[in-house]
């Protein structure tokens, strides 16, 4: 059938060039030409057709060829293969805001993995997954002390249902509200205010203390007003820590605690 496709082709070349009255030689150059054309078109598109065949699906392919993305059947495996290890980290991203001054105790979130989770032998859970989570204990800095919130995750949401996992916050990359090297067992800790937040306090408490004084045209007063406003402004602020805010789509490095088995319960 191909052939017969190429001759036809062939076949309607030539009554083209027979009716620009082409000398031989020419006319010869051309059939060559037009043969080579052809039968190199007919051996790219098989050659496509094969690699087409041969390529794995982007789901089902790992870093090494031979991943495959998991089901909830064990497939003749041993349970063990099916173990995403302790102390394994990934990304995923909030799905919804979280902020300590408007958060409260056992308020639900939701995150989504950003990475596969890898177990053995090749084995691992897509990107994209939905971990289920609640808020299990949130402080707000107020006037003084240091804002933070406890996070708790209890499933990860898959193809073939939801499976219960441990797992703690070990950073907030890229965010720099949270204090460095403040979590600690899942606890994300806010920053303290800054000496430049605590010296514009100052300056704004300096003019709020020396008002009466100006009002009154009394130098005296207005100086002692003023370096009273600014004292109790600075040591306000010094002591204030700020609030937590994490937008949605900020990234969250979680742990695992416990190994989390991708099977079916």
């Amino acid at each position: 059938m191909a052939c017969g496709l190429l001759g036809y082709r062939f076949g309607m070349l030539w009554r083209i060039a027979m009716k620009l009255r082409l000398p031989r030689a020419i006319l010869g150059v051309f059939c060559a030409l037009t043969m080579g054309l052809l039968l190199g078109a007919r051996a790219f598109a098989q050659q496509g057709q094969v690699l087409s065949r041969d390529v794995i699906p982007t789901d089902t392919q790992g870093a090494h060829g031979d991943a495959r993305a998991v089901d909830g059947e064990r497939h003749g495996q041993a349970e063990a293969t099916f173990a995403v290890a302790p102390g394994t980290k990934f990304l995923v991203r909030l799905e919804s805001d979280l902020s300590t001054k408007e958060m409260h105790k056992n308020q639900e979130f939701r995150v989504r993995t950003l990475e596969p989770l890898e177990a053995g032998s090749g084995n691992y859970l897509p990107a994209g997954a939905v971990i289920y989570g609640h808020v299990s204990r949130v402080e707000s800095a107020g006037a003084m002390g240091r804002s933070r919130i406890w996070l708790t995750f209890d499933d990860i949401q898959t193809r073939f249902g939801k499976l219960p996992i441990v797992a703690d916050v070990a950073s907030v990359p890229g965010d720099h509200s949270i204090k460095a090297g403040s979590i600690q067992e899942g606890v994300i800790e806010g920053r303290s205010s800054t000496q430049k937040d605590a010296a514009q306090a100052a300056a704004a408490g300096a003019a709020t203390g020396a008002i009466q004084g100006v009002k009154d045209r009394n130098k005296k007063e207005a100086a002692e007003g003023a370096a009273l406003g600014a004292l109790e402004a600075y040591l306000a602020e010094a002591g204030r820590g700020q609030e937590i805010e994490l937008a949605r789509g900020t990234k969250l490095e979680l742990e695992l605690e416990r190994a989390l088995y991708l099977l079916r319960e």
